[in-house]
């Protein structure tokens, strides 16, 4: 698995030079080609009191981005990155996959996205409609506390969140090809309080032993490859369990996988992969895998 190329979705309002600056410690992991892709919605210049749909107005939005393009372009150049720039018109989504397929990409970073309350009741968030929809990794990317700030390397210290299904071996091969721009990796498996409270005291235990036991041998894996790892067992609810471990190992990102569910599934039954993309305020690496 490589990370060569990667698609970098700025609405400017929400990403801009320094977040993009922040993930060239990829290139110690491959990286050099990053492709630029900015949406300009239809509401923007559609229908204005029956005027129709405003030619000019496309115009003039697809200058400023094109002008902004050009600018980022130039610093990415004079890295030694190659740099290619998409300006289109219509819903985000279908372009971004659309972009993805034409430019073969390895990695997606965007914001979070979300739709107006009545939209995301019945058809959910964009983000969540993105990773059913792609088949590649997708890092949601959010600044710090909303604070404008970003930290140098989001890559310097990951949170790996495994539950032992085959996402979880997706997402340590993906974590394997990131060597070189990551310092350090917390390994961390969920326990459900629930399952816990049917078995016996005993069986806990057993269950116990077994999910440090498999923790040991993922870190393993990792300290061979000249990662500093380490591992660590939670119990309770996973997205809460998650969003406390980042926490206290001062975490950078959060990386884990996702099955690609049916809108229903993902509404119904829940994801926390879903769910940390649409709160956490660190960014989120979400690798996706397809259900069998």
């Amino acid at each position: 698995m490589k990370i060569s190329k990667i698609l970098f979705v700025s609405e400017f309002e929400e990403l801009w030079l320094d977040a993009l600056q922040s993930l060239m410690a990829l290139r110690k992991a491959g990286m050099n080609n990053v492709v630029f892709l900015h949406v300009i919605s239809r509401d923007k210049v559609a229908m204005r009191r029956g005027t129709g749909y405003l030619k000019q107005e496309e115009r003039k939005l697809k200058e400023i981005a094109d002008i902004r393009f050009i600018d980022w372009a130039e610093t990415l150049f004079e890295e030694g990155m190659e740099v290619v720039a998409h300006i289109a018109i219509g819903n985000i989504v279908p372009k971004i996959l659309s972009v993805t397929e034409i430019e073969k990409v390895d990695l997606i970073v965007t914001a979070r996205r979300k739709r107006a309350k009545f939209e995301e009741l019945y058809g959910g968030s964009e983000t969540s409609e993105l990773l059913r929809r792609t088949v590649k990794p997708v890092l949601i990317y959010n600044y710090l506390s909303q604070s404008g700030k970003v930290g140098e390397n989001p890559f310097e210290r990951l949170l790996l969140g495994l539950d032992w299904s085959v996402s979880s071996e997706k997402v340590l091969d993906y974590v394997l090809a990131l060597r070189g721009a990551v310092k350090r990796v917390d390994i961390v498996h969920v326990m459900s309080e629930k399952d816990v409270a049917k078995i016996s005291k005993m069986e806990a235990q057993k269950l116990e032993r077994n999910n440090k036991k498999r923790l040991d041998e993922v870190c393993d894996v990792l300290v061979n490859e000249r990662f500093d790892a380490r591992p660590h067992l939670y119990i309770g609810k996973v997205e809460e369990q998650i969003q406390k471990a980042a926490s206290e190992h001062r975490t950078t990102m959060i990386v884990v996988g996702a099955k690609k569910r049916s809108i229903w599934k993902e509404k119904w039954s829940g994801s926390a992969a879903h769910s940390l993309a649409d709160k956490s305020e660190l960014p989120v690496l979400i690798v996706p895998t397809e259900v069998k």
